[in-house]
């Protein structure tokens, strides 16, 4: 009796999941983190493929990482070869959360530099928690690649990931402030002010490193610009 009950419970739960209120999938989802089963776990992935709301697809990250890693692992791997940028996005922000370093060989370089914004950042936050040491000049090496990239919110979190891997990231960025491009050069020079002081905020460490490549010569405000766009 006791066993079909748990698995009328689980069953329950499960359909859950997949309600039109996102209210119901949040309660779902906390639910199967709270009471973790494998058989949750390729509804869990599968779900935070789609799930379109933020706050449910962090939940269902956290009842996942409630789960064995011998259970999640697999199946995360698999995802973060999808088709679907969320299912990727979602996949690499669960395996740094996880923080299991066996992932570490599929945070390949086609991932660090997708072309989706959404799924390059999870992959640059999954990248600094994951990477083994001794590895890490070679990611910063990557990352730098990505200088200049995108609007405000992208180079923040770029600058964030590139920070956290500590004094390796040095040489890089003195590269980065060589090149001819301008918003690589003013990306790379607020990295660096970041890097000397965490506390300072990005927005300003970008409008001193513009003021710095202006200063140097480099193109005009139409480039400038083209940064936050």
């Amino acid at each position: 009796m006791a066993m079909a009950r748990q698995d009328t419970d689980a069953g329950r739960a499960l359909r859950a999941l997949e309600d039109g209120r996102s209210s119901v999938r949040l309660r779902a989802a906390l639910a199967v983190g709270t009471a973790p089963d494998p058989c949750f776990v390729g509804k869990l992935v599968e779900r935070c493929a789609i799930e379109p709301e933020f706050f449910v697809r962090d939940m269902l990250t956290w009842a996942l990482t409630r789960h064995p890693v011998s259970l999640t692992l697999p199946e995360l791997l698999r995802e973060v070869g999808s088709e679907r940028a969320r299912a990727r996005s979602q996949a690499l922000h669960t395996l740094s959360k996880i923080g299991d370093r066996q992932a570490w060989p599929a945070i390949t370089r086609a991932l660090l530099c997708d072309t989706d914004d959404e799924v390059a950042r999870s992959a640059w936050r999954a990248a600094v928690v994951l990477v083994p040491g001794g590895e890490e000049p070679s990611l910063a090496a990557v990352l730098a690649t990505q200088l200049g990239r995108g609007g405000r919110e992208t180079q923040l979190s770029l600058s964030q990931a590139l920070v956290a891997l500590g004094d390796v990231i040095v040489p890089v960025l003195d590269t980065a402030t060589t090149v001819s491009d301008p918003q690589v050069r003013a990306h790379a020079l607020a990295t660096q002010g970041l890097l000397r002081d965490p506390d300072a905020g990005f927005a300003s460490a970008v409008e001193e490193a513009r003021r710095a490549v202006a200063l140097t010569g480099a193109p005009g405000t139409d480039d400038e610009d083209r940064a936050d766009r």
